[in-house]
């Protein structure tokens, strides 16, 4: 059992402290593309070496899972979120004393382990501190800080807040999280797993059995495919924008539209996700999303209108994301949940590192935007599918 919070004083400043703790992550996630126009002169960086710079932080989350859900069943959610806050608050004010690509790249790197290990965590302690019937909504609260980081970034990068000094960025990204550390380690129990009458340790390799195999592969998939819309609109929207014959600078306000969308979108699917109807309502999100990237793909290069539809795309797919990381603490048993979101974050990490990698292989083989948002139809009705049929089971627990 652990040390539960209930609706109460404590648990609405365990809410506060994890929606604070996301948002620094969404910041964090972001400051790397905020960086690199200045970053690319100053170390002559090659586009394959900018590629690097990127994926480093990605391969860095999917191993930070991992280590982070082990760290949260093991030795507490408390302890796991802190040595995951210290980790990428070190690395990314290390990165601002980096001297060569080489030592740049190895600091993303562990910037990403952190970042990782942070979110099983974050996951795991919104979906204890409150009472069943809110899970999801106090899941989507604590999701939502993570673009309204990521558009607090951005408005950096729009208004060129940090000048010409890359290391700014970089030195606000650490700070934060190392000064969060105090207040979490003062206000927030440790809600260590301890065990209790019947429960025993639990093998991670156990989620594979017979009966917990649906359950796993259901959302395996629908992580891995929803992540791969997130982020390779995450990181090819301005771009793509860009090729459709707007400025930098209306890509940058549509980045920003797009993650202000996703905050809202982020609450929405967590009240869907907790409503007596959640399987219609569920369902109808994915359909709006699918019909928003139609939209986006099919649109004349108009700002108002192209604007617009971006914040909606951003809202709608943030919101079937925010449902996801809702229903994964439900589909685990708590002695056994910080390890069971750690694997599902770390496959949808591979989502995420594919995204990208398909968008690219497809600019390159001469696809245009529009065809481009056209192909991440099916795949977020793909992801639709799975995530009904897991909810239809009832959140069957992939161990009992």
């Amino acid at each position: 059992m652990t040390i539960a919070l209930q609706p109460s004083a404590a648990g609405n400043r365990a809410l506060l402290f994890v929606f604070l703790a996301a948002t620094i992550e969404g910041f964090d996630l972001q400051a790397a593309g905020v960086a690199a126009p200045k970053i690319a002169p100053v170390f002559h960086l090659t586009p394959q070496q900018m590629g690097l710079f990127f994926s480093s932080a990605t391969l860095g989350l999917m191993f930070g899972a991992l280590a982070g859900g082990y760290t949260a069943d093991r030795w507490g959610r408390r302890t796991g979120l802190v040595i995951a806050l210290l980790a990428f608050g070190v690395a990314s004010l290390a990165t601002v004393f980096a001297t060569s690509v080489d030592m740049l790249i190895g600091l993303r790197f562990l910037t990403g382990v952190g970042l990782g290990g942070a979110l099983p965590n974050l996951v795991s302690i919104a979906s204890e501190a409150v009472a069943p019937e809110r899970k999801g909504r106090a899941v989507a609260l604590m999701y939502a800080g993570m673009p309204l980081g990521a558009a607090v970034a951005s408005l950096v990068a729009l208004l060129d807040f940090h000048g010409n000094d890359w290391r700014s960025i970089f030195l606000v990204g650490g700070l934060l999280p190392l000064l969060l550390v105090p207040p979490i380690i003062a206000g927030l129990p440790a809600l260590k797993i301890a065990p209790h009458g019947h429960e025993r340790a639990v093998s991670w390799t156990e989620i594979f059995r017979r009966e917990a195999i649906g359950t796993t592969a259901l959302l395996w998939t629908a992580f891995f495919l929803g992540l791969m819309v997130v982020y390779l609109l995450m990181n090819w929207l301005p771009q793509l924008l860009v090729v459709h014959g707007f400025s930098r600078g209306e890509a940058s306000l549509a980045q920003i539209l797009y993650s202000l969308g996703g905050v809202a979108g982020s609450l929405i699917g967590g009240h869907l996700l907790d409503s007596r109807w959640r399987l219609p309502a569920i369902g109808a999100s994915f359909v709006f999303v699918a019909a928003a990237l139609a939209m986006l793909g099919l649109l004349p290069p108009v700002l108002a209108l192209t604007l617009f539809v971006v914040a909606l795309v951003g809202g709608g797919v943030l919101c079937v994301q925010s449902i996801l990381y809702g229903v994964a603490p439900q589909c685990y048993p708590t002695r056994i949940r910080g390890t069971g979101v750690g694997l599902v974050v770390a496959v949808g990490r591979l989502g995420s590192m594919a995204g990208p990698l398909l968008a690219g292989m497809l600019v390159a083989y001469g696809s245009t935007p529009s065809d481009v948002m056209l192909i991440m139809v099916p795949v977020i009705l793909v992801c639709g599918i799975g995530t009904l049929a897991l909810i239809a089971r009832g959140f069957r627990p992939a161990l009992v």
